[in-house]
């Protein structure tokens, strides 16, 4: 016998938000009494006239309390309390034994062994059920109350995660791209100078290898004037990523704007700055192909490059420079070295003298 007692929606809450409890009797009477007697206890009634009923109700439902009849003729309360006790989802609903053997302190060891939080005594006592159903609801409704709230406050952490994590990825963002050529994506004028300054300062400080490659582009002008602009973005793009992929990943290589670049060689070899400028000279100077609106179309740039090594000065000779001072020295003398290629044919690297 299966059946469902709710209380008047007028003076309740919402049919699924009411509190459910589980009512097992073997006998249509006393559940019907049950039913009576909790129809204003501001709870949903589901009712089960045996131990397998029972079980399949707390497969489908969350109870609040559950009134157990302990003599029940297929499986009796005490191993419905058993089965219930050993399920994650219904250890801790509590349980009260409803019997007539009150009096049998083994019987209520027993049941208190299998999860029985409390026993009432047939023929039951209506006063003693409803004030220990109240309490129970109370437990539960709190509980419940507490779940919602934690539920209501992770979701709002996961949310200020999001927040965080995305606002941190809009700052990283903002620094790169204030540090970056929105065009190619190399370092620009700015990360370009904070990077020298610490190259400097580490070649001050060990005594190290330290060269500044400036590099012009040569007959990149023809390349604006036939194809128009956006030709020329896409060709700086690919001469930036044939830059990129020609140094080394410990270099620094950078657009200063127009057709100008630069690359730090922290820590080089003797020789190894002129190598790669010729390198690099030798790679810009091979034809490549743009995809434009029209077509496809071939052109062809060179580079001047010129390079600065750092010089280790002597005191005794002259005084020690400053750092910026050392810094400016450096991008003077690549600069100069770098039009001393274009004044002497262009496509070519020109390394400065050391001064000391």
């Amino acid at each position: 016998m299966n059946g469902e007692n709710v209380a008047p929606a007028a003076t309740l809450p919402d049919l699924a938000e009411l509190p459910k409890i589980l009512v097992v009797d073997d006998t249509p009477a006393n559940l019907v009494a049950m039913r009576r007697l909790l129809r204003n206890s501001g709870a949903r009634v589901i009712e089960a006239a045996s131990g397998n009923e029972a079980l399949a109700a707390c497969l489908d439902h969350e109870f609040a309390l559950i009134l157990l009849d302990v003599q029940m003729p297929d499986i009796d309360g005490f191993e419905v309390a058993a089965l219930l006790s050993e399920e994650t989802r219904t250890r801790d609903t509590p349980i009260i034994f409803v019997t007539a053997a009150y009096g049998d302190d083994l019987n209520r060891l027993k049941g208190y062994k299998h999860g029985a939080v409390d026993y009432i005594a047939k023929p039951v006592n209506d006063v003693v059920l409803l004030s220990k159903v109240r309490v129970f609801l109370e437990l539960y409704n709190g509980k419940r109350m507490m779940r919602d709230l934690l539920d209501v406050l992770g979701q709002r952490n996961a949310e200020l995660e999001r927040e965080v994590a995305e606002r941190k990825r809009l700052e990283e963002l903002a620094r790169h791209q204030a540090g970056h050529d929105a065009l190619t994506g190399l370092p620009n004028r700015l990360l370009f100078m904070d990077r020298l300054s610490q190259a400097v300062a580490r070649s001050e400080r060990r005594h190290d290898r330290l060269a500044l490659l400036y590099i012009d582009l040569d007959g990149f002008k023809p390349i604006n004037d036939r194809y128009g602009h956006l030709a020329g973005d896409l060709a700086l793009k690919k001469i930036a990523s044939s830059l990129e992929h020609g140094v080394r990943k410990s270099d620094t290589c950078a657009r200063l704007g127009g057709d100008e670049f630069a690359i730090i060689m922290d820590g080089a070899p003797d020789g190894e700055a002129q190598r790669l400028g010729q390198k690099l000279c030798d790679l810009l100077r091979q034809p490549f192909e743009l995809d434009l609106e029209d077509g496809r179309v071939q052109v062809q740039v060179g580079a001047s490059i010129g390079i600065a090594l750092f010089a280790e000065y002597d005191p005794a000779v002259t005084p020690s420079p400053s750092h910026e001072e050392r810094m400016e020295d450096l991008i003077r003398i690549a600069d100069a070295a770098m039009y001393e290629s274009k004044r002497t044919g262009k496509n070519r690297v020109t390394v400065a003298a050391r001064s000391s």
